[in-house]
């Protein structure tokens, strides 16, 4: 039930709910502290060499947080690079693309999951999402999908697994390779099955906010021994060694330093066998506030697909302007005021940066696709445009570090503006967003 309306709102001149901060998180305890003196006493900072030798594999605490990740998940290779963003750009070298090809491309996302195939000379093709769990779909990429076509790589967005079935289904009737952008997503699962693992290729971050974390760094996952070879490569100067090593598939193995030293990799390494411990509380927390959020008309909390378990990188509710009264700015306008650091939407839609609308770049763009045309104007996707405009809010305080004071006060920061938000109305005011708040 919802709480009796108990004081003024605080944008109104009333006292907020909170007034102190909510906790920091923070997943570094002493295993990491042991795990970094460890390599530091070693004096071994870093193995790899960027020739065909014993050391082009990296040294030996990248080797081990490699075999760990891989028993983990269940998957045949682990390949640890020094940021997600290397790791997504090293499967689209892996998966071939190049000029003339495009790859499908979710809209609603960080830029790195769809710059890297503009770096390989191929057209990113942006797939509206589906409206309830923010992700790409079959459907949405059927309707972009042109002969051109040579991947998809489709995000977990917010720690909820896209519908890979019907995703892989789609792109084996094609022969196209499917990657996951499962940097939001590690502990999640789709079907009883493993996000990150669930398309030929499968990258994880270890960005330091999310729930395990090196500071910087990711992992790429694969069963497919030609792209695990072809990853490996491109990590580390391939065009250097691919003589002595006598690869035959050279194309597009020009390799960057996409090396992770040994102190990511021992961090990284402790941060993995923390993985559930940190996990469970976020999904709880998460079930307290949907429970609370649920009961309020107009509020729509995250939805979780039946099979599926989300673990809420961040906590997104979409709400009706309709319903409530006042528009979602407004609305979260209120909640800050109230000592809550809620977030109103997630991020524009990626075709609507400078780099897809900017004259210069779409001509060359289109340059790249052989002279066909890829349009980037507003409306093309028009569920995200919506979400992001009208609808989305969210939190990220739903981890390890809160307690169940703090998470009450989350809850009834927001079930305050709720239920007073007529008090907030203009009767000249618009239910879309005025702008940034």
């Amino acid at each position: 039930m919802l709480i009796k309306k108990i004081s003024t709102l605080a944008l109104l001149g009333g006292e907020p709910v909170r007034s102190n901060p909510f906790p920091r998180y923070n997943s570094i305890g002493p295993e990491e502290k042991r795990a970094v003196m460890k390599v530091l006493d070693s004096g071994n900072l870093s193995q790899f060499l960027g020739t065909w030798s014993q050391d082009f594999y990296g040294g030996p605490e990248v080797r081990s947080l490699e075999r760990e990740w891989s028993a983990y998940f269940g998957v045949k290779h682990a390949v640890a690079v020094n940021s997600a963003t290397s790791g997504l750009y090293a499967c689209v070298a892996a998966a071939g693309v190049g000029p003339g090809d495009e790859v499908i491309v979710s809209p609603y996302t960080m830029s790195a999951s769809a710059t890297g195939v503009l770096l390989y000379g191929a057209t990113p093709v942006f797939a509206d999402i589906d409206p309830s769990t923010c992700c790409i779909s079959a459907q949405t990429i059927e309707q972009v999908m042109t002969p051109r076509t040579k991947a998809i790589l489709a995000v977990d967005i917010f720690g909820h697994p896209a519908d890979f079935d019907a995703i892989n289904k789609l792109a084996r009737d094609r022969h196209l390779v499917v990657i996951e952008d499962a940097a939001q997503a590690p502990g999640a699962k789709y079907k009883g099955r493993w996000a990150g693992c669930l398309a030929d290729m499968g990258v994880f971050s270890l960005n330091y906010h999310k729930t395990i974390h090196s500071g910087e760094g990711g992992v790429i996952v694969t069963d497919n021994d030609d792209f695990a070879d072809r990853l490996t490569l491109v990590r580390n100067h391939a065009e250097a060694v691919v003589k002595q090593k006598g690869s035959r598939n050279l194309a597009h193995l020009i390799g960057f330093n996409y090396r992770m030293t040994e102190i990511q990799a021992a961090i990284a390494g402790e941060q993995l066998k923390k993985l559930e411990s940190l996990t469970t509380p976020r999904i709880e927390a998460a079930q307290f506030l949907r429970a609370r959020w649920e009961q309020i008309p107009g509020l729509n909390p995250a939805t979780v697909e039946p099979d599926c378990r989300h673990v809420y990188y961040l906590f997104a509710v979409q709400m009706e302007p309709q319903i409530l009264g006042i528009s979602r700015n407004r609305f979260v306008e209120a909640v800050r005021a109230e000592g809550l650091p809620l977030s109103a939407g997630y991020t524009e839609p990626l075709y609507l940066e400078p780099i897809y609308q900017d004259s210069t770049s779409e001509s060359r763009l289109n340059n790249g696709n052989f002279g066909a045309s890829t349009s980037y104007a507003r409306g093309i996707c028009p569920d995200v445009e919506r979400i992001e405009s009208e609808r989305l809010f969210y939190t990220m305080l739903i981890h390890a570090g809160m307690t169940s004071a703090d998470l009450e006060d989350v809850a009834r920061a927001v079930e305050k503006v709720a239920m007073q938000a007529a008090d907030l109305v203009d009767p000249h005011q618009s239910l879309l967003p005025s702008g940034d708040i």
